[in-house]
């Protein structure tokens, strides 16, 4: 994140009082003046947790609930990210070919209903619900998507008549306790890129993501014996005459798909981003100390390809070991990582929630965190999971109150060729109250802002709200007030010019409406 000088292009005064007892700050002729308050570079960092659905892990805490309770589960994980600063919430809406949204394609979830293919009563979308309500807190929403895995062993209630297996039985296989699509069917690549797709048109989502899952992990026959995955009828009809080895012949299956998935997206909504998961380790000795899985040659996931051809905005490496361990060493893994990535995506780290309470002593994630604001590059981290984030409270209160201090906006997608938002306009109110004046804003691009970022400097100190498109007014007390900015965040993640007023010292009312001053800085980021 390199930060930009900053180019004050005018100085104007308010120079008189509008109806309804607002002032505008009016853009005026360049003077060359810099004195005044300079708001703070905004920060950009991702800052995710995940929400998982499968087997009832993070939301609904068990199938079936009343809507009203599912609604309140899923407030409160909200308002908890919200709380901690985060700013990405990746939900998951796909664990087993099956829907956490109103789909045409594949059925409720069970983990909802208690019974697939039963909708919830009454009627309503979680999706849509995750999305609005995720706005209204400043934090951005991620359809997660298990792309391959189409049953899941600890899955309860019968399979029912609109499930793949059912409509689509000839791409879908049996492996160990769970039901699979085979990523060798190029039907496969059809029908999980429409699921995306589907919604990716139908729903305001910002990202899309997938996690580890490509080929499955290794299931184990009673003997104990690892079983290959069972795609001889694919391979003899697509792989035996590739020239590819099987070995070769998978990784290209899973390759064209992720490939066609982010071109995908980006033909129908550049901003949305394509984000991936991938296992912490590339391939053993990857750095050369590293030993461990080899998801290059177990799950047929090349994810360096990936990174390096650029074939998605943003990836989060799942780390979750420690610092201190050399073989599989967190600081060593994200070095390699960042490493490969001469596209300069976003690289976050995936960070292992779950150990932080018996496993780990409390500094460990704090300085995993840490490590990852030593990267020059876009970048960040994602907490696996919510629940056992929010259970940590040693961990709520160090995210609250020491690591994340000020609100973040997530990088901005700047290899999407997206223009800015205008430069917001600013006004304020002196008509509220004696004690409490309304500051707004507008712009007239509205249509492309996502979010607003407000900083507001009271007693001496910059505080950074995040705003959703739709809110464009905030009150403050009167007294303390010294400046505004307001920044527009395109859905891109790109930033306008911020609109600045400078407010003057306490005085009479008549010369607040009179005296503040209004800038136009370049965007400090």
């Amino acid at each position: 994140m390199k930060l930009k000088t900053l180019l004050f292009a005018s100085t104007a005064l308010i120079t008189g009082i509008l109806s309804g007892g607002c002032a505008t700050a009016n853009h005026g002729a360049n003077s060359g003046n810099t004195l005044g308050f300079t708001p703070p570079k905004l920060q950009r960092e991702f800052r995710g947790v995940w929400v998982a659905t499968v087997g009832n892990s993070d939301w609904p805490s068990k199938p079936g609930l009343p809507v009203a309770e599912q609604k309140a589960e899923l407030l409160a994980i909200l308002n908890r990210a919200a709380q901690l600063r985060l700013n990405v919430v990746v939900f998951q809406v796909r664990p087993g070919c099956d829907a956490l949204y109103n789909s045409k394609i594949e059925p409720w979830s069970e983990y909802l209903t208690g019974t697939m293919g039963k909708a919830p009563s009454p009627l309503w979308d979680p999706l849509g619900f995750a999305i609005d309500e995720s706005h209204k807190r400043g934090l951005e929403l991620h359809a997660w998507f298990n792309p391959y895995r189409a049953y899941h062993f600890n899955a309860k209630s019968p399979i029912s008549a609109n499930h793949v297996s059912k409509i689509k039985p000839q791409i879908v296989t049996r492996y160990g306790r769970y039901l699979w699509l085979d990523p060798g069917e190029p039907e496969t690549q059809d029908y999980s890129l429409s699921v995306v797709m589907d919604v990716v048109k139908r729903y305001d989502v910002d990202g899309i993501h997938f996690d580890d899952y490509f080929y499955p992990y290794a299931e184990k026959a009673a003997n104990g014996k690892e079983l290959d995955f069972p795609d001889d009828v694919s391979w003899k009809k697509f792989g035996a005459s590739s020239g590819l080895s099987r070995d070769d012949w998978r990784r290209e299956n899973v390759n064209t798909f992720i490939q066609r998935v982010n071109a995908a997206i980006k033909a129908q909504k550049p901003w949305v981003k394509f984000g991936i998961s991938p296992f912490g380790i590339w391939r053993p000795f990857n750095p050369p100390q590293i030993k461990g899985y080899d998801a290059y040659s177990k799950l047929y996931a090349d994810a360096r390809k990936w990174l390096v051809q650029g074939w998605a905005d943003y990836f989060v490496p799942q780390l979750y070991w420690a610092i201190e361990p050399k073989e599989q060493s967190f600081p060593a893994l994200l070095e390699w990582w960042n490493a490969q990535n001469p596209k300069n995506r976003i690289i976050c780290a995936g960070v292992d929630a779950t150990k932080g309470l018996a496993k780990w002593s409390p500094e460990e994630i704090p300085n995993q965190i840490a490590i990852t604001r030593k990267h020059s590059g876009p970048g960040g981290y994602v907490l696996w999971n919510m629940k056992h984030t929010a259970q940590n409270n040693a961990l709520c209160s160090k995210l609250r109150n020491e690591i994340n201090l000020q609100n973040a906006l997530v990088p901005a997608l700047r290899w999407i060729d997206r223009p800015a938002p205008s430069q917001p306009v600013i006004k304020i109110s002196e008509s509220i109250s004696a004690t409490h004046q309304t500051v707004s804003w507008s712009n007239a691009s509205a249509e492309d802002v996502r979010f607003w970022a407000l900083q507001s400097r009271t007693d001496g100190g910059w505080t950074t709200e995040i705003f959703p498109a739709t809110r464009t007014t905030q009150t403050f007390p009167r007294a303390s007030l010294e400046a505004i900015a307001v920044t527009a965040i395109g859905r891109s993640g790109i930033a306008s010019h911020p609109g600045v007023v400078e407010i003057s010292p306490a005085g009479s009312r008549t010369e607040r409406l009179t005296s503040p001053k209004m800038r136009r800085a370049k965007n400090t980021e």
